[in-house]
């Protein structure tokens, strides 16, 4: 449906159809990161799960970051459709590597549940295939909002959610900024503008993954966890050491760099060195708390991940939609210095929270879940 609904964009007559079908499309692809972290869950051992999540969530962020190059090229070549184009063909052939190249990686469980039927049952009324169909589709994916009442997803999704939005409304502001009197860049150098950030993502990824699954595991070392087998006992809250305290630091610190730099018109060289700074930062944010949230939840991986999307989009939404008439009412400055203070007090906040009271929280969360699935 991505590869349709783009398809549609690229033949848009006006901006409302515009805006629908590339909302539709987004929609469609979205459920490709829940999946696709939940098959990295179930294929790497937690060890070295934060490596595997680092390089995964490559796609996603560099995503954001290339794309203005890409389609500024594409647009002063051939026009904005041809960014329609080029996603669908990108869409296309995505599809087919995954349908043609990419196993189930669901370990099959021993115990066979009995055949569901066709249709759902309400007040022991079956309900119409019809009703059935749009039920599964529209409401059961609703259903992991359920999962936000515990304390240790909800904090591990904040710090996501929060530097995401940030991320975007950064993001939006970086082609005014290098447009304005200061600097007064074509589009096509604003596009490469991007690239330092683009290679603070590769970086922060490779090294961070790395980076997180040494610190859980020296945690887990120092303290002595090994099961009856001699295998190290790893926990969530293991990962966050001093690589979630650092990145806490870097993200404030970058915005603040970034807003009164652009601001006052100072040299394009150290602006970029936020760019880049915020990116190691904010990749080492996201490859944690998506790799937390498999383990929070190993059985239900993808749900995690998921919930944390469905967030962080929310976020991001908002970001893209407040960006410029914050930077409108109160300068480059003013709204960084803003978005420095709530990253600040959200990240540290949960990581403080996180560290205090974690095991408790997952252990209460895994005695709930364990229950409901006894119910069932």
């Amino acid at each position: 449906m991505n590869v349709v609904f783009c398809v549609l964009s690229g033949f848009s007559v006006n901006i409302a159809m515009l805006i629908v079908c590339r909302t539709l499309a987004g929609g469609a692809s979205a459920s490709a990161q829940a999946v696709g972290a939940g098959s990295l869950a179930d294929v790497w051992d937690n060890e070295e799960r934060g490596r595997a999540m680092g390089i995964y969530y490559l796609g996603p962020l560099l995503g954001v970051m290339l794309a203005p190059i890409f389609s500024g090229a594409l647009t002063n070549a051939f026009g904005w459709r041809s960014t329609m184009w080029f996603l669908a063909a990108y869409g296309f052939v995505t599809l087919v590597l995954i349908l043609f190249g990419l196993p189930e990686t669901l370990p099959r469980r021993k115990e066979h549940a009995p055949p569901a039927d066709p249709a759902l049952v309400v007040d022991g009324q079956p309900l119409s295939q019809a009703v059935t169909w749009l039920r599964r589709i529209f409401l059961d994916p609703l259903r992991i909002i359920k999962f936000f009442r515990y304390p240790a997803i909800q904090c591990t999704i904040w710090c996501s959610a929060i530097t995401s939005g940030s991320l975007y409304i950064l993001n939006n502001g970086i082609q005014p900024a290098f447009a304005k009197a200061h600097y007064n860049y074509s589009p096509w150098v604003i596009g490469l503008l991007y690239i330092p950030g683009s290679f603070s993502y590769v970086l922060s990824s490779i090294f961070g993954g790395i980076w997180l699954d040494k610190v859980m595991i020296r945690k887990a070392v120092k303290q002595g966890r090994y099961d009856s087998n001699g295998k190290l006992i790893v926990l969530p809250e293991d990962r966050m050491q001093e690589n979630i305290w650092i990145a806490a630091v870097l993200v404030p610190c970058s915005f603040l760099l970034f807003g009164w730099v652009t601001q006052f018109g100072i040299h394009v060289a150290v602006a970029l060195l936020a760019t880049l700074s915020f990116g190691v930062s904010s990749m080492l944010v996201f490859v944690a708390a998506n790799t937390m949230l498999t383990e929070f939840m190993p059985d239900d991986s993808s749900s995690g991940i998921a919930l944390n999307n469905f967030v962080r989009n929310i976020f991001t939404c908002v970001g893209l939609l407040v960006a410029q008439p914050l930077l409108d009412a109160m300068g480059y400055g003013g709204l960084f210095s803003l978005l420095a203070g709530l990253c600040w007090v959200v990240i540290a906040t949960c990581i403080w929270l996180l560290k205090k009271s974690s095991r408790r929280w997952r252990e209460a969360m895994d005695n709930s879940m364990a229950r409901k699935s006894e119910t069932r």
